[in-house]
């Protein structure tokens, strides 16, 4: 267990480290490293964060829960709010005032995971029925999902309903009901998007990358060029050229490009090396749990990074279409860094509860205890 917690805090703060020093080489341009001193004021808040949720024990959200879920189903509700929600790039997603901005979505994330933790051990007995199983946690998921989804924010909908899946699927949700739930939510997101006209063009883009990269397949087609010019070792940092002006974005969801750019493809392989290291270790924490709260919270904390990870990279490098999700302690993002250091506080607090191996009898004390008896 010491060696799954080492590995864990040493990969988290090797991705924070890469994530501020790139975030400088990207806004050299920029008077003043604006994006790298505001991420650098939101790492103590975020830190302490995650001290104070490793000391907690994480077996006293079981409480906080439903509060914590009704409280960010009410801030995605005022998200919403014209005059409260703040309009960025036609999108409803941030609370705040001026430069200040907190992204309800982000505390959304960590609050269904803890709520559907809780729920699955509650109803551990029942989670095999249709009621109990699907029904249930399946509105508690809508719900919440049903906000973000009309930001709109694809993206973080896609990641969470995968994330609450796999939770319910080790809950013990059987999967004759999993599997009509997943086809009728592809069903209804394919109907969604052929109404979408920026996001149809978004697939349009990513299919025939070549004809659409002058327009809306601009940002993917530098990425790619930026993953492709730094070869194995990079053109030193500082050096890339496609953080002037060609990727917009290079500070957050396509950030990895200017690693890949800069540090080469060794550097962008050690940051999925990374993310493999900390899934495995958030799983092992998890499966070493004491109890089913702990078993689905570690869970889905894991799944909730590597997922978060896996559709930025597969971004980032055109695997998938663009889905606007930063990656996971490298991107820019006050909000995404506190749920993130806060999530990985909880799976240390796991870990430091988890239960004691039996001690061992040597066989001189059986059978004192045999002569006794």
């Amino acid at each position: 267990m010491k060696l799954a917690v080492t590995l864990l805090v040493f990969c988290v703060t090797a991705l924070l480290a890469l994530g501020l020093t790139m975030l400088y080489s990207s806004t050299m341009g920029q008077p003043g490293a604006h994006f790298f001193l505001k991420q650098l004021v939101w790492c103590p808040f975020a830190i302490a964060l995650c001290v104070g949720a490793a000391s907690l024990d994480y077996r006293l959200l079981r409480k906080l829960a439903v509060p914590l879920l009704i409280t960010s189903v009410v801030l995605l509700a005022l998200v919403l709010e014209h005059h409260i929600g703040l309009k960025i790039n036609n999108a409803r997603r941030w609370l705040g005032h001026n430069s200040f901005r907190l992204q309800p979505s982000e505390f959304a994330k960590l609050s269904l995971i803890i709520a559907l933790a809780w729920y699955g051990e509650h109803f551990q007995r029942q989670m095999q029925t249709w009621k109990r199983g699907v029904v249930i946690p399946g509105a508690i998921v809508t719900v919440v999902l049903g906000l973000i989804f009309v930001e709109p924010d694809r993206g973080t909908t896609i990641l969470m309903a995968s994330v609450a899946g796999i939770m319910l699927v080790i809950a013990g949700v059987r999967w004759v009901y999993i599997v009509p739930s997943v086809c009728a939510a592809l069903a209804g997101l394919a109907i969604s998007l052929s109404y979408d006209q920026m996001r149809k063009g978004r697939i349009q883009a990513w299919l025939h990358m070549e004809q659409h990269k002058e327009g809306i397949g601009y940002q993917a087609y530098h990425s790619m060029l930026a993953l492709g010019s730094g070869g194995w070792t990079g053109l030193g940092l500082g050096n890339g050229l496609q953080k002037l002006g060609f990727v917009p974005e290079n500070h957050t969801d396509f950030i990895l490009s200017i690693i890949g750019e800069e540090l080469g493809a060794v550097a962008t392989l050690l940051v999925v090396v990374a993310f493999v290291t900390i899934l495995s270790c958030g799983l092992f924490i998890a499966c070493s749990a004491r109890d089913t709260f702990g078993l689905l919270l570690g869970s889905g904390i894991s799944f909730l990074i590597a997922l978060q990870a896996l559709i930025n990279i597969g971004v980032t490098t055109s695997a998938l279409p663009n889905k606007g999700l930063p990656l996971p302690f490298v991107s820019y993002g006050g909000s995404n860094l506190l749920i993130m250091l806060a999530s990985i506080g909880l799976l240390i607090s796991i870990a430091r509860q988890t239960r004691a191996p039996e001690p061992i009898k040597s066989s001189r004390t059986e059978s004192a205890s045999s002569e006794t008896a």
